[in-house]
């Protein structure tokens, strides 16, 4: 390669490392995804206003001395892989992964769910996914 255009190659790279972001510098520039990006909420129906009734799920707390129970129930139709629940997952008050349950759209009749924690308290997250209308999100307290 000839002096003048390797000059001219370098010196257009560097200039290019002016005015192009970092990797870092444009991941800060996104938004966080949150309701109406990646799931919906009792508040935050997004484009699903009017699906909240059956999609979002319900989340009932029972304690007792061998943990407290966690049930989560879509009241969703299970129309087998038509439209249906996929699947309900439980997050810790960090959104972490506690435990999730499946469903089989040609065998389960309705979209409940039961978890046992131990030793927890705070809040906890259900997510409850349809395989046509999205991700939804309800919490609770344990």
């Amino acid at each position: 390669m000839e002096r003048r255009k390797f000059i001219q190659l370098s010196l257009a790279s560097a200039g290019l490392g002016l005015v192009t972001p970092t990797l870092a510098q444009a991941k800060a520039a996104q938004p966080v995804p949150g309701p109406s990006d990646i799931y919906y909420t009792k508040v935050s129906l997004g484009r699903w206003v009017g699906k909240e009734a059956t999609h979002l799920p319900v989340v009932e707390i029972t304690k007792a001395a061998g943990g407290t129970t966690v049930k989560i129930v879509t009241p969703h139709e299970m129309k087998a892989y038509e439209h249906y629940i996929v699947k309900h997952v439980l997050l810790d008050k960090h959104y972490k992964f506690i435990d999730e349950h499946l469903f089989e759209p040609t065998q389960d009749k309705t979209a409940e769910s039961t978890f046992t924690l131990k030793g927890y308290s705070g809040a906890i997250y259900a997510l409850s996914l349809c395989n046509k209308h999205d991700l939804w999100l309800a919490s609770a307290q344990v």
